[in-house]
């Protein structure tokens, strides 16, 4: 049976180090997986997929109406391919205006959540951006934050909502009725071949320990960062030196500062001591 299973961050949680893992575990190769032709699906926000799936030009509508028909998308792919996709998504999971999930019910076989510390995310998230930490800050505070939502210079994205990082978060963990896995970033760095096993058991991929371990090992960040040294990586956006960075949890106490810290915590303690970044005392950990 066929059907997709969402790859869902917000952004700089590590999306892209997972499909690089799970394009290496698809193709059991004896080489590494080229960053720039990773094995797995679209992204579901690709203009160019949706255009080509609708047959016209998504720029013409607004991007509610867009929203409304991205769910037709997804359940066209349920048809036309009898067989699973994993598909890279950073909206929330929110509703259309005719109060139809995003990704499609019946589209959907589940949602593999990735998880990562805001305190890690924001100064992740600000180099990205090009913009400060403060800015990255507010952003992840935001109720109405989205990408690619200016109509300006026409994105190769449709606009995303994000909506405040915590909101991000609940919106798929918290979905009724969606099968839903969550695999947190740094259970990827520090235990990456239980995190990854548990991972790819839940989408039905093989999970035997041998290819595991190769994939894991084909998926290093080193690799990562020489392959775009070498050749660059087209999901790189223009402003940003590299894409591909430390690879590391815990850099957020070299980078932010105590004020900053406390307004992460201020918007967000409550779903960061629900998945451990918190202790009792409510002090990141």
């Amino acid at each position: 049976m066929g059907g997709i299973y969402w790859l869902a961050s917000y952004p700089r949680s590590g999306n892209t180090w997972f499909r690089t893992f799970l394009s290496n575990l698809i193709e059991d190769a004896d080489q590494p997986a080229d960053i720039n032709d990773l094995s797995i699906g679209n992204i579901a926000s690709s203009r160019g997929w949706l255009d080509e799936v609708l047959g016209f030009d998504t720029a013409e509508l607004a991007p509610d109406e867009v929203d409304r028909l991205r769910p037709a998308v997804y359940r066209w792919s349920l048809r036309r391919h009898d067989a699973i996709s994993y598909l890279k998504i950073h909206d929330a999971y929110t509703t259309t205006l005719n109060g139809e999930p995003l990704v499609s019910r019946e589209a959907t076989l589940g949602a593999l959540y990735i998880l990562r510390n805001p305190l890690d995310v924001a100064p992740s998230y600000a180099h990205h951006n090009h913009s400060s930490i403060d800015d990255a800050i507010t952003r992840m505070s935001e109720h109405d934050h989205a990408l690619c939502k200016s109509r300006r210079g026409l994105p190769n994205q449709v606009r995303q909502q994000l909506l405040t990082w915590s909101e991000h978060v609940l919106s798929w963990v918290d979905a009724p009725d969606l099968n839903c896995r969550i695999i947190r970033y740094e259970d990827m760095l520090t235990d990456p071949h239980a995190a990854f096993t548990r991972s790819a058991r839940f989408l039905q991929l093989p999970h035997d320990p041998a290819r595991i371990a190769k994939a894991i090992r084909f998926s290093d960040f080193k690799i990562l960062s020489r392959q775009e040294e070498e050749n660059g990586f087209q999901e790189k956006p223009p402003a940003t030196e590299r894409f591909f960075r430390q690879g590391k949890s815990g850099a957020w106490r070299d980078k932010l500062t105590p004020e900053q810290v406390a307004r992460i915590l201020a918007g967000h303690a409550e779903v960061m001591r629900r998945f451990g970044y918190l202790n009792a005392d409510g002090e990141p950990v």
